[in-house]
């Protein structure tokens, strides 16, 4: 090639360490070219979102890839694209939730925060992550994007959605009872049991804030195999979820063989992504209206689908508040003065593999008037036998790995720092805030 006098190319992308060995060589016929690349001020912070580029600056993942087009479109130039994500709030959960996999000794984790009013995205955060500076290939699994592409069993959060069925129906109301419940019960081979031993007699209420898993049953028997089968559809719960990212997981297809109503009723033999778990939770507590969640700042706005009526998504929220406050609730650790907190925690094995387990916490605050729901999410997260909490008062250490002794305590952190910061941006949060805090 030289001695044809053409001109090519040696190596691009070349380091520094690379540069200077070229240089060593003394060659004069050698040169440096400059080129451009992208350089992001966050590094690894948003780069399950973000994406990367390649060395020629295609989007190849993230946001980068979604909007390659739009974002190479010489016309758009003084149109920006502008995020719903808050990068102060970004740093905060990520900080928490990275706190929290060296406290539990966790594999993983996720966080995803959302407005339920509005659908937007303000932090979605997926651990481990990774630089998006370095531009490499990314092909280990633990670096998915556990909240848009993970698919899980996520538990008793879906207790919640049993309680919804069974109220929206008009089956039964939120204090009547359900007499003689078992603690355990058979269906074909499979027997299902309650962590905890419970009254024989509970309220719908009190199932819910219990978790109790076979009065969960109960209540799907109440609700019947058909209803669930179309709330299912209706949600689109087993569907791949709509966002601005390619990164999307698959649900796997249901099917309805004996005990899939019972065991579903509280959280088993169902998957979904915590994208869409988070989005329909939104939707139990803003009044029913089921709203797509979207990572683009001031979109167009958007139509929604009723699911459940304002009355009983009012009923819920009292629900979820007392399974944070109530003597017998599961989440007590998130219970931050100023907030209202409300939500119910989950603890499942990972999908097809029995060694492995995800612990969540499904938050919504304030109560009173829903704006905020926080999804928080560890894998395999171990017993910490030196932390100590302060569980009512009372100085305790964990007597069971389940997500009200992890999850939820990474949440109440989560909640406590970033809840000021919301408050500022949300006159009547802020107005809530001020109330409990002071009176």
């Amino acid at each position: 090639m030289i001695n044809k006098k053409k001109y090519f190319r040696v190596k691009t992308r070349i380091d520094q360490i690379q540069k200077e060995r070229f240089r060593a060589l003394g060659e004069k016929g050698i040169k440096f070219e400059p080129f451009q690349a992208r350089m992001y001020t966050h590094g690894d912070l948003f780069s399950h979102i973000i994406g990367q580029v390649d060395y020629d600056n295609f989007g190849v993942s993230g946001i980068e890839k979604y909007f390659d087009r739009e974002l190479k479109n010489k016309n758009k130039i003084n149109k920006p694209l502008k995020l719903t994500l808050d990068s102060n709030i970004q740093y905060i959960i990520n900080k928490e939730l990275n706190n929290a996999i060296k406290t539990f000794n966790a594999t993983g984790g996720g966080a995803l925060l959302m407005d339920v009013n509005n659908g937007d995205i303000i932090s979605l955060v997926s651990l481990p992550n990774f630089n998006i500076n370095q531009r490499s290939a990314i092909k280990d699994e633990k670096f998915i994007n556990k909240i848009t592409k993970g698919v899980y069993e996520l538990g008793s959060i879906f207790k919640t959605f049993t309680v919804a069925l069974a109220l929206e129906n008009e089956l039964v109301d939120t204090d009547t009872i359900i007499k003689n419940i078992p603690r355990k019960i058979k269906c074909s081979i499979h027997e299902i049991t309650d962590m905890k031993e419970h009254p024989e007699n509970l309220s719908v209420e009190e199932i819910l804030v219990r978790s109790s898993n076979v009065g969960s049953v109960y209540l799907a028997k109440k609700v019947g195999e058909e209803n669930f089968k179309k709330f299912i559809q209706k949600t689109k719960l087993t569907k791949s979820p709509k966002l601005e990212l390619e990164e999307l997981g698959t649900p796997h297809e249901i099917k309805w063989n004996r005990c899939k109503l019972e065991t579903i009723s509280f959280g088993h033999g169902i998957t979904t992504t915590p994208l869409q778990v988070t989005s329909l939770y939104a939707a139990m507590i803003n009044g029913g209206k089921l709203i797509e969640p979207s990572l683009i700042k001031n979109r167009k706005t958007q139509k929604f689908q009723k699911i459940i009526s304002s009355e009983t998504s009012k009923k819920l929220s009292n629900i979820l508040r007392k399974v944070v406050t109530s003597r017998n609730g599961t989440a007590s650790l998130a219970d931050k003065n100023g907030y209202n907190v409300g939500g119910k925690t989950g603890t499942a094995e990972s999908y097809g593999d029995k060694k492995s387990r995800i612990n969540t916490f499904i938050s919504i605050f304030p109560t009173q008037k829903p704006s905020y729901t926080l999804f928080v999410m560890l894998e395999n997260p171990k017993i910490n036998k030196e932390l100590i909490y302060n569980y009512r008062g009372i100085k305790t250490k964990a007597p069971y790995n389940t997500s009200g002794w992890n999850s939820v305590y990474v949440a109440g952190k989560i909640i406590e720092k970033i809840g000021p910061i919301l408050a500022i941006n949300n006159e009547d949060f802020t107005d809530m805030y001020v109330a409990e805090k002071f009176n």
